[in-house]
Formats: C-alpha cells, sequence, structure tokens
C-alpha cells in the first residue's frame, strides 16, 4: 500500500509540474514577458548530438524563427521550396533562393549620440526566386517529436531573394492561448485555431525590402489585438487588427526605411503602449487609439532587437553602424530626444541582430553580431561584464535566453555557451549540435528547444 501510495504520489506530482509548463509555455519568440527568459524552468547544461537530446526531427523546409509551446504542442513556421515554377519565370540557381538556404528537407508527411546611422551591408540576394513556396505553420507532439498537423497558409513566389543568412520564415508564431497567429509579411498574415484551421487572412501588400535583405518582424498579440509592424522602403506603416476577425483597427504612417524589429505591448497606469524601434526614431503607440505616445531620436541603423522593459522604464538597442542603448521612462510624453527624461543611455556596444535578455534586473546582449558578450545594470546602465570574448563562438544571430540563473548564448556554428548569472564571466558548460542555428531558443520546464534551419531539436535532461 505504501508503495502504491508512493507511486500516486509521485504521479500526480509529475502531472502538476507538467500542468505548470503547459499553463506557462513559451507563447512568442521572446518567451512570457518578452524577456526572454523562463523563470520557474531548470533545462539541462549538458548536451551534445547523443547526449540528453530527447528527440531530433527534420523539419520542411527552412526558416530562422523560433518554435513556441503551449500546452504539450510545439509550433514552427517554416517555408518550403516546390517543384512548381512560376510561369515566365527564369530560376538563377543559387543566388535566387539565397533567402531559402542551400537544402531543405520534406520530413515526414502529416498524420555622441549617433542619429540614423547606415544602410546595406554584405550578404545581399540575388534575382528574386522563380519557384512557388508553401508557407506553412506545423504543429509538433512535445513529448514524442511526432507531428500532429501541418496547416498550409499560402503558396507564392517570393518577390525579393532575401539576405544570404535570412529565410522567408523569419517570423515566429505568437498565440493568446485561444488562437494562433503568424505573419509572412508579404505573403499575408494568419490566424488559426489551435487544430491548424484557418480562421481569417489579412494581405497588407507587399515590401520592399533594403538591398532585399528580406523580412522578419514578428507580430505582437495583447488583449485582443494584432500588432504588425511593416517598415521597408515604400510607405512604411504599423497596423493593429483584431485578433477575433482580422478587421483592421487602426494604422500609423511611418518615417522609417527597412526594419526587422518587433513591437513589445506592455501595459502601464492603465493603458497599453506598443513600444517599436526605428532608425529614426523608438515610439510608443496608444494600443486602442494608434496615437504616439512618446518618441525617441539617437537610434542606430537597421534596427532589430526587441525592446525589453524593466520596472517602469523600456529598453531599446541597436547596432548596426552605430550603437545605442536607450532606457525610457513609460510616464514620458511627446518627442523626449536629447532631454534628461531619458534615464540612461549607453554608446559603447550593442547588438545588431540579436535581442537582449534581462534576468534579475541585469541585461546580457551580444556586441553587433560577434560572440562578445557585454552585461549591464538594467536600473542604472551600469557596466557589469566589460566586452568578453566568449570561447568557441565567432558570431551570433539567436537571442541569448535565461533560466535557473544560468544564461544561454548560442553561436550560429551549433554552439552553446551555459555561463552563470552574476556579475562575473563564468563558464558553465559548451555545448555543440551539428548544425546552423539563428533561431533564438525556447525554454519550458526542464526542456530546451532548439530550431535550426532543417531540424528542431528537444533537449531534455
Amino acid at each position: 500500500m505504501k508503495l502504491l501510495l508512493s507511486i500516486a504520489g509521485t504521479l500526480l506530482f509529475s502531472a502538476s509540474l507538467l500542468a505548470n509548463d503547459n499553463q506557462a509555455g513559451w507563447p512568442q519568440w521572446r518567451g512570457p514577458d518578452g524577456s526572454g527568459v523562463a523563470v520557474d524552468a531548470d533545462p539541462p547544461t549538458v548536451w551534445s548530438e547523443n547526449e540528453n537530446i530527447h528527440w531530433k526531427i527534420d523539419v520542411p523546409g527552412v526558416g530562422s524563427s523560433t518554435p513556441i509551446i503551449l500546452g504539450d504542442r510545439v509550433y514552427v513556421a517554416t517555408a518550403f521550396k516546390t517543384d512548381r515554377v512560376a510561369e515566365n519565370a527564369v530560376d538563377n540557381a543559387g543566388s535566387s533562393d539565397a533567402a531559402a538556404g542551400d537544402s531543405q528537407r520534406r520530413g515526414s508527411e502529416p498524420s555622441g549620440r549617433r542619429r540614423g546611422g547606415g544602410r546595406g551591408g554584405s550578404g545581399r540576394g540575388g534575382s528574386a526566386p522563380a519557384n512557388y513556396y508553401d508557407f506553412m505553420v506545423i504543429a509538433y507532439d512535445r513529448e514524442t517529436g511526432s507531428e500532429v498537423w501541418r496547416s498550409t497558409l499560402t503558396s507564392q513566389v517570393p518577390h525579393e531573394s532575401g539576405h544570404s543568412t535570412n529565410t522567408f520564415a523569419s517570423s515566429s508564431p505568437i498565440t493568446d492561448g485561444q488562437q494562433l497567429y503568424i505573419s509572412f509579411g508579404s505573403r499575408g498574415v494568419y490566424c488559426m485555431d489551435l487544430d491548424g484551421n484557418k480562421q481569417w487572412s489579412k494581405d497588407l501588400g507587399r515590401m520592399e525590402t533594403r538591398n532585399q535583405f528580406g523580412e522578419g518582424s514578428s507580430p505582437a498579440v495583447h488583449n485582443g489585438v494584432m500588432v504588425v509592424p511593416f517598415d521597408h522602403e515604400g510607405q512604411s506603416f504599423i497596423v493593429a487588427l483584431d485578433t477575433k476577425s482580422g478587421n483592421e483597427i487602426w494604422r500609423q504612417p511611418r518615417d522609417e526605411q527597412t526594419t526587422w524589429a518587433t513591437p513589445l505591448i506592455t501595459d502601464w497606469d492603465g493603458r497599453s503602449q506598443v513600444v517599436t524601434n526605428g532608425s529614426n526614431r523608438v515610439r510608443s503607440y496608444d494600443l486602442e487609439t494608434g496615437k504616439i505616445i512618446w518618441q525617441c531620436g539617437g537610434q542606430a541603423g537597421n534596427p532589430i532587437p526587441t525592446p525589453v522593459r524593466f520596472e517602469d522604464n523600456v529598453i531599446v538597442m541597436t547596432g548596426y553602424r552605430g550603437y545605442a542603448i536607450y532606457s525610457i521612462p513609460l510616464d514620458s510624453t511627446g518627442d523626449i530626444t536629447d532631454t534628461d527624461k531619458v534615464t540612461w543611455y549607453e554608446e559603447d556596444a550593442a547588438p545588431y541582430v540579436s535581442s537582449p535578455v534581462l534576468y534579475q534586473g541585469q541585461l546580457y546582449f551580444l556586441k553587433s553580431n560577434n560572440g562578445v558578450l557585454l552585461s549591464r545594470d538594467a536600473k542604472t546602465g551600469d557596466l557589469l561584464i566589460d566586452q568578453t570574448r566568449l570561447p568557441d563562438i565567432k558570431s551570433v544571430y539567436a537571442s541569448p535566453v535565461a533560466a535557473a540563473d544560468r544564461i544561454y548564448l548560442t553561436g550560429r556554428e551549433g554552439t552553446t555557451l551555459v555561463i552563470k548569472h552574476g556579475k562575473t564571466f563564468e563558464v558553465i558548460a559548451t555545448n555543440t549540435l551539428d548544425d546552423e542555428i539563428d533561431a533564438s531558443a525556447a525554454i519550458v520546464g526542464g526542456q530546451i528547444f532548439l530550431r535550426s534551419k532543417t531540424h528542431l531539436y528537444c533537449i531534455s535532461k
């Protein structure tokens, strides 16, 4: 009897842990609160291709978007190059599909303050693709990795080649626990139920990105509103859609060039603010009306990192051809550029592609795309860890994540460095997978999910 009671207790305890994991989840690409932190999680610190891999599966097509987790499902966005060629199109071999990568797998079948900033850069794509791509969201069973369903939302020929390090599925899905949402940018915005059935779609037009670098901003969802940024070389704008119908609530024009930043939506003083970055200004919009609450100049070019909130401030970063980190109070109004309203700012280093992780009042971030780590006090901006070269990591696109007093930093070569949280740099473990990884990790409970361009890993003790 005691043995049976012990087993029953263990099962109930395990079920309780799983329920907590399912409730917390990883609903968007920067986690539950947008900081990159899984508060109650405890994932492994050590893994390899042969150790602590719960499952590894092929993902059809390619993508650099982050998987999201809700309950017992893992959702992944991808773009699959089909054999169907557009009429009168000319396929320019490798250069035409720079954004799609060199290969893809079908997978199992469904059952002083620098102003403005520079433009351009290396790695621009060639001619536009000739082939149709299937733009899909796939649901996997979290425990086994088996495919539950796949939903092809549209099949289109991309009008731009994209950057050689970008993909046609760089925007991450997002869920409010009731529905799934995904923006494929020029290929449309979509809403699905949790079984993959399309509920509505919205065509926002066609982006003309800088040097055909491609698209990548993820949407944000809050209180029944989906916010989609649409910054490009044409008329840029930001739009709010009703999550139930897809109907447009408001749209605001933006004086911005191509931007890849994902908005942060946060509540303060009775209203919700949509904070999104740009080369000219970081701006806060009222979620209900779309009106600008405050704005601040001083950013660098090609903004990509997502803002994070610390206490009553929001912290924004840019790191291309110049560096800028600004901590801005949420009670700001109007244009606060070059005023003492800014809490603190720094210009010595900031990330280009990856976003910061904010853990227990401490910011961790990379310098540009390099494997160089810095850490600052989120309240004061004080430097806690000066520029430190990460061992075995040369280049970083994925954003760092944090859990259990540890910071996880993943390089493009497939190496993840685990460091101890604190004011000194201390490596806990170095883990390498045989894959190129640009997508940011997702952490839930005792698991960490890593998505390469062709595989998805579930790492568990």
